[in-house]
């Protein structure tokens, strides 16, 4: 209850409404996905209290989320992976005249599943830190292992792709002083290298100015096709009828799946569309605007990302982009997010729990009735657009230390975000690689140190060879099913 206390005060409160209000803002634009959302606004939140930037971040990660729904359904352009289906089947819906119930659907699966998906993360997240606190160093070198090597081989078209981006990641994240030695390295001379690499500027950089390069070099006409709204955003009560099943089924496929490194949020959502697709009454309106196709995938997503939280808060380690860009955010204020966050700061924890509640109902109450504000938004001229969102991210890079130097890093690491997007290489693992990089090779030498230079301990408890058989059969799982699918074709030939 004292987290809904501190919550629920008036400056909180105040910070929760403008998150929520610069999440949609920023979310309901065309290709800008909760990740980017809070690496353009992270910068901005520097000045304030730790628990009031965490409860805004909390406001804009849902606010965010909401305004890829309403670009998705209104404009046929999903603003991350885990939109698709909602595009799907939300954006026929509009093209029917139901782009109100289309997008009261949405809102509603996902204050939902977001609601139950909180209530869970509030009882989980403790008693999976405490458990963590008896993992040592060698459990938590397998556990990052298998996180790259998840996501590595998940993401992308690719596992080649996914590793390079991982690889290139980790790299980064060796660049300037070493944690125990003090040697630079990687520094190639350069004083300002010498201090290592913010991840707040690769963060901002690769996924805002990089985005904005890549939509801007695909895109050449002047102006969105926006489908219009007729009447308000409600539901009928045959819309509830056949809506709630599919926001039960689709809380409980996300949340899982958020918890463990299954390659983001479009894995539940089609899993979801795909359960709802054969489950359904109706299945002959599935591609032409089922309205169970955007409820079941809405809540998957949502619950996805609240299930997300779960690792990040107790482990330390996030299972996706928008996880990452959060624990930079807790580095920022020099909190360490795992299994001893719960005991050194609870209030924080606890208030941050709470806003997750209250940031998701301030959407319910706040948005549906702007509907027609944000659907304004999708007029703003592409040019536009774009210069915006580039100048923000730069002017962010540079207010950051006030350095030429980061202002360069800002530039080149966009045009690496470019080329990312350009070519299908995931930017997830290169997120991943720059943040626990440095963090793995700390606890990789630290359980050397405690073993007297035994390698053997790594691989001697039984969290680490059950651990270690996962990562083998991520790896090997994959080329088998490929070689199966082979030798049934050649069979069947």
């Amino acid at each position: 209850m004292d987290g809904f206390v501190s919550a629920l005060s008036l400056t909180n409160l105040g910070f929760g409404l403008l998150g929520t209000f610069l999440g949609t803002l920023v979310g309901v634009l065309p290709g800008i996905g909760p990740a980017l959302a809070i690496a353009l606004l992270l910068p901005i939140t520097y000045t304030v209290a730790p628990s009031s930037a965490l409860i805004m971040f909390a406001a804009i990660y849902y606010g965010a989320m909401y305004g890829g729904s309403t670009t998705s359904i209104l404009l046929n352009t999903p603003g991350e992976s885990g939109s698709v289906m909602t595009a799907l089947e939300g954006n026929q819906m509009a093209r029917r005249g139901r782009a109100g119930a289309a997008l009261a659907t949405a809102a509603i699966g996902s204050f939902i599943a977001g609601s139950i998906a909180t209530l869970i993360l509030a009882f989980a997240a403790p008693e999976i830190a405490d458990l963590a606190i008896k993992v040592g160093s060698a459990d938590y070198v397998a556990l990052m292992l298998v996180a790259f090597t998840t996501v590595g081989s998940l993401l992308g078209s690719s596992q080649i792709r996914g590793f390079i981006s991982l690889a290139i990641g980790l790299v980064l994240g060796l660049v300037g002083a070493d944690l125990q030695s003090g040697l630079t390295r990687l520094a190639f001379g350069n004083v300002s290298a010498s201090e290592g690499i913010e991840t707040v500027i690769v963060i901002v950089s690769i996924f805002a100015l990089g985005e904005a390069l890549y939509i801007a070099s695909r895109f050449k006409d002047s102006g969105w096709t926006v489908i219009s709204m007729k009447g308000k955003a409600l539901m009928s009560r045959e819309d509830v009828r056949r809506s709630w099943k599919p926001w039960l089924r689709g809380t409980a496929i996300g949340f899982p799946l958020g918890i463990i490194p299954a390659g983001g949020s479009e894995v539940p959502t089609f899993l979801s569309y795909s359960v709802e697709k054969k489950l359904s009454k109706h299945p002959e309106e599935f591609g032409k605007g089922a309205i169970e196709g955007v409820a079941g995938p809405e809540a998957a997503n949502n619950a996805n990302a609240a299930g997300a939280l779960v690792p990040l808060l107790a482990l330390g380690l996030p299972t996706s982009a928008t996880a990452a860009v959060i624990l930079v955010a807790f580095q920022t204020y020099q909190i360490e997010a795992g299994p001893m966050l719960f005991a050194t700061n609870p209030d924080l924890i606890w208030t941050l729990i709470a806003s997750l509640f209250i940031g998701n109902t301030l959407l319910l109450v706040m948005n549906l009735p702007l509907v027609r504000v944000w659907v304004q938004l999708l007029k703003i001229p592409r040019p536009y657009l774009f210069a915006g969102i580039s100048c923000f991210a730069l002017l962010g890079a540079y207010a950051l230390n006030g350095s030429t130097f980061d202002l360069q890093v800002a530039i080149a690491i966009g045009i690496v975000g470019f080329l990312f997007r350009r070519f299908g290489m995931p930017i997830t693992p290169l997120i991943l690689g720059l943040i626990l990089g440095p963090n793995l090779e700390l606890q990789f030498r630290r359980a050397l140190q405690i073993s007297a230079g035994d390698y053997g301990t790594l691989i001697a408890t039984p969290l680490s060879k059950i651990l270690y058989i996962s990562l083998i059969l991520v790896l090997v799982a994959p080329t088998a099913i490929k070689l199966v699918k082979k030798s049934r074709v050649k069979t069947v030939k």
